[in-house]
């Protein structure tokens, strides 16, 4: 019998796959990976592509991504959102239900999101749903729709058509979403307190002031207690507070099916570095102090902390009050979207981290959150060819005219980072090559169709 011909083989002496980082190859048709073989023992039976000691890993899965499209796609959009990812090496994203017009808290509007994106995408993209008060019904059609889980906040959210749930809310829905298998994604703050901070908004003290560590602790804590009476999977969004670590720990020994994400600001910067005025700073949670900032770096050994998300939140530059800049007035999020390998790799590698543990908590554990562990965020047979190539060791000077996201603004400018990506494959085609995209908006939508959850939060 005849072996079937490659489309591609990509090959390098540093490949992640299940082993670890090893010289493979890696056998690539019709859009997935055919084998892994190894390095120099294989028949050239197609197009070669030699990475030599770059690293080919598993592109990232980013599942929280704010591209406010429809509606607000002046502050970024699914093009221009997705050609940044493509150019970070992420080959699949998640967008989040709110800032786009209408929010999706419905199975029409989903369809008017979904319709949106067609055509449109540099990178595969799958969608939450919002969940609010009143819209418990529409819960299930957004999930038959093929939405993959839904997301909540415990404070504002920002926009007054997305309003925040509270306890009653939560204890109606969370019945439903457990008995459908998909997660509830929890902004986890609680307004518990009423701060009154002192001072100059101008200086980033009085905004870390209004949003203190208590909030977070205890909107965990309530989400803890009600995914174990409920038993539904609840996930907490870009933790900022240290101090929840143990509450979480005390919920996964209790049986929580609780999991946990963060993201790369909180890993690298901290308050008492933001200068007065610098608002691409302010997100919620915000940043916090170094010593919190080491605190959540020392979870990731002990698995409290799942995997590393961008939670790219971008707006239009006005919204950021730079000008003036007042923190209390500005637009909360971080535009990092194109950076997020690069700046984790950075504080990763500074504090013994390896190449593995990075391929573990931007692709091959979302994917699994995700339920698409068997498609996306892994090098092995089956899966989808979705593949970064970088280089670990490159440098990376942060310049505003470098970045694909529509508005250039972030807390990153200027800064010197590392690992530089130089090549983003998406199920086998090229679609960023060092600063080009040469194969058009190749993008897919993904859709729940089955129960395939595997990452539980049990460790």
């Amino acid at each position: 019998m005849t072996a079937i011909t490659p489309d591609l083989i990509i090959k390098s002496r540093r490949v992640v796959t299940y082993k670890g980082l090893e010289p493979a190859a890696i056998f690539i048709r019709g859009g997935v990976i055919q084998s892994v073989q190894p390095y120099d023992r294989f028949k050239a039976s197609g197009p070669v592509l030699d990475a030599r000691d770059d690293v080919v890993m598993a592109g990232i899965v980013d599942t929280h991504v704010h591209l406010n499209d429809p509606g607000r796609a002046e502050w970024e959009g699914f093009e221009t959102g997705t050609k940044a990812a493509a150019a970070g090496g992420i080959t699949s994203v998640f967008d989040m239900p709110l800032n786009s017009k209408p929010v999706t808290t419905t199975a029409q509007a989903l369809m008017v999101k979904m319709a949106t994106a067609e055509g449109r995408l540099w990178t595969d993209c799958g969608f939450w749903g919002g969940l609010v008060p009143g819209n418990e019904e529409e819960l299930e059609p957004m999930i038959e729709s093929g939405v993959f889980g839904f997301k909540c906040f415990l404070v504002h959210s920002g926009i007054d058509d997305f309003p925040s749930v509270g306890e009653a809310e939560l204890r109606r829905a969370m019945p439903i979403l457990a008995r459908r298998g998909v997660p509830l994604l929890v902004h986890a703050e609680l307004a518990c307190t009423s701060p009154s901070p002192n001072g100059d908004p101008r200086h980033y003290s009085h905004y870390l002031a209004s949003r203190p560590k208590a909030w977070e602790n205890e909107a965990v804590r309530l989400i803890a207690k009600l995914s174990r009476e409920t038993g539904c999977r609840a996930h907490i969004v870009h933790l900022s507070s240290a101090e929840a670590l143990p509450i979480i720990a005390q919920a996964r020994h209790l049986g929580a099916p609780l999991t946990v994400e963060t993201c790369p600001h909180y890993l690298t910067f901290c308050a008492e570095d933001i200068k007065e005025g610098f608002t691409e700073f302010k997100c919620a949670p915000p940043i916090r102090e170094s010593s919190n900032r080491e605190a959540l770096w020392k979870a990731f050994p002990e698995g409290l902390i799942d995997f590393v998300v961008s939670d790219h939140s971008p707006c239009t530059p006005d919204l950021k009050a730079r000008e003036s800049g007042d923190f209390m007035a500005a637009w909360g999020g971080i535009s990092s979207l194109q950076l997020a390998l690069p700046a984790l790799w950075t504080e990763a590698r500074s504090r013994g981290f390896k190449i593995e543990d990075l391929a573990l908590w931007l692709s091959s554990n979302p994917a699994r959150f995700a339920g698409l562990g068997r498609k996306k965020g892994r090098i092995a047979w089956g899966a989808d060819a979705d593949i970064v190539i970088w280089d670990p060791d490159a440098p990376v000077a942060v310049d505003p005219v470098m970045l694909h996201h529509r508005h250039k603004l972030t807390p990153y400018s200027g800064r010197s980072l590392q690992g530089k990506v130089k090549m983003t494959f998406l199920r086998g085609t090229q679609v960023y090559h060092e600063g080009s995209f040469p194969a058009g908006p190749r993008g897919q939508l993904l859709f729940r169709t089955q129960s395939e959850y595997e990452l539980h939060g049990t460790h």
